[in-house]
């Protein structure tokens, strides 16, 4: 717990002894065997200050996402649309150094500025946050696990505060001199998440959800470290998928050479991997924790007009999509990067419907694919078809009725990801995990407190690497 301010530090409610996850308990269930726990965990310590709630909240994916929507008929449609703001810019101002930063703020609080300074302070917050979003209630600006909240209150009838859903988190807000401004930073620990809204009275203002993570030191930049590069590829025009084209990237590491073919590794929804996965394939290759990879990032196909085939590509349960990295994509990298074709020396990964899509990729070919990263897998039941049962929920059932194969699985998922028509995620990833044990897999399950998003699996994505590529031995 970092040292903070008393104003800035959030507090449990009197007679709660312990932070709950704001999502309702009903999908909480035993971890099964070979689950890490995640950061944060159970985990609760005193410090001098009082008790920091381990909140839990992810920035809002979608506005859809918030508000827990029972899925309607064309909710394939939006829920495509949705899972690509997976690896989008969050909408709390996550990690980002520009402006005033949360421990700028927490100190120029404690200062407790008046007249001029205190209006200096006022416009600083301003500018920061943005004037509209202050006036509504601000998304939180966040640095790590310190987090900041602002709000402008020109009737100045309350002083507000930031509440979690369930109540027992509350940070009250301070206001800026005699300006209608308020603010307050909070110190969360690793791997905390919450829903949370502003409050003044009993009037609840703007929300939204909020998960932090401290930033893995092998995702950042190191001196002394090659640095592969990574390419845009021509619009790619599918054959197997067709009507339809979409953008792709290649990394080649920088100990690459040609008359030594490398190991591949392929992102779906690549268009968010290929800007920090990078940096963590050069870190880890350097030190000899992952062999000599290229990484293929590639986005969903559209069809002219822009219409999204996500869904049909990722979440149906059929070869389709292997046989176009196969068949189109992986040949026309080898056009200048030529590769190994043992499945040891290849891995697949994606998030949403883009982890079952790395699944399914292996299931149907694991003597081309060997290993698989899924964060917030959709393992429910998106592509249900014409019987409404035809769904990645089968999987669970699948695994355990079908001889092993040569798979070695990474899961990650959070107790408050979604829970809609399609399915429960939560409970998805967790019975799939049991499946894997039952059957003799190779697996790992880390499970978070996190919502629909990447932010946990970014943070662990080194560690989950290493894990992947343990013991690597070409076939």
């Amino acid at each position: 717990m970092g040292q903070g301010v008393p104003i800035a530090q959030g507090q449990l409610l009197p007679g709660r002894c312990r932070y709950r996850a704001a999502q309702p308990t009903a999908h909480r269930h035993p971890l099964p065997p070979g689950l890490c726990a995640a950061p944060g965990g159970e985990r609760r310590r005193r410090t001098g200050h009082p008790w920091v709630p381990v909140a839990g909240a992810a920035d809002a994916l979608h506005p859809i996402d918030q508000k827990a929507i029972p899925m309607k008929p064309r909710a394939v449609l939006l829920f495509a649309g949705l899972t690509l703001a997976l690896f989008a810019p969050a909408r709390a101002f996550q990690n980002s150094p520009t402006g005033l930063s949360p421990a700028k703020l927490a100190a120029a609080l404690a200062s407790a500025p008046t007249g001029a300074v205190a209006e200096g302070l006022a416009e600083e917050i301003r500018k920061t946050f943005g004037r509209e979003a202050l006036a509504r209630g601000a998304n939180p600006r966040v640095e790590e696990t310190t987090t900041a909240w602002a709000i402008e209150m020109p009737d100045g009838s309350a002083a507000p505060r930031v509440v979690s859903d369930d109540g027992r988190w509350v940070l009250p807000l301070k206001r800026v001199g005699e300006t209608p401004v308020y603010a307050g930073v909070a110190w969360l620990e690793d791997g905390d998440a919450m829903r949370w809204r502003y409050q003044v009275g009993d009037r609840a203002l703007a929300a939204g959800q909020l998960e932090v993570y401290r930033t893995h030191p092998d995702s950042r930049e190191k001196a002394g470290v090659p640095k592969g590069t990574v390419r845009q590829m021509p619009r790619w025009q599918s054959q197997l998928f067709a009507g339809t084209a979409r953008d792709w990237w290649v990394y080649v590491p920088a100990q690459y050479r040609r008359e030594h073919p490398a190991c591949v590794m392929v992102f779906q929804d690549g268009g968010g991997p290929r800007n920090y996965v990078p940096t963590v394939f050069d870190n880890l290759i350097a030190a000899g924790e992952m062999p000599v990879t290229v990484g293929v990032f590639i986005n969903p196909g559209a069809f002219e007009g822009g219409r999204s085939n996500r869904s049909f590509e990722y979440d149906t349960l059929s070869d389709q999509y292997v046989r176009f990295l196969l068949e189109e994509i992986l040949p026309e990298v080898e056009k200048t990067t030529p590769l190994r074709h043992d499945a040891a020396s290849r891995a697949i990964s994606g998030a949403s419907s883009g982890g079952i899509c790395a699944f399914t990729a292996a299931w149907e070919r694991p003597g081309e694919f060997s290993k698989v990263l899924s964060w917030v897998g959709s393992f429910t039941n998106i592509a249900s078809g014409k019987t409404v049962r035809e769904g990645g929920h089968n999987y669970e059932a699948m695994i355990r009725k079908t001889p092993r194969k040569p798979i070695r699985v990474f899961l990650q998922d959070g107790e408050n990801d979604l829970d809609n028509a399609n399915g429960n995620w939560p409970l998805a990833n967790l019975s799939l995990a049991k499946s894997l044990a039952f059957a003799g897999y190779d697996y790992k399950l880390v499970y978070g407190k996190g919502f629909h998003s990447g932010r946990h699996g970014q943070a662990i994505l080194p560690d989950s690497l290493r894990w992947l590529w343990r013991g690597y031995k070409p076939d």
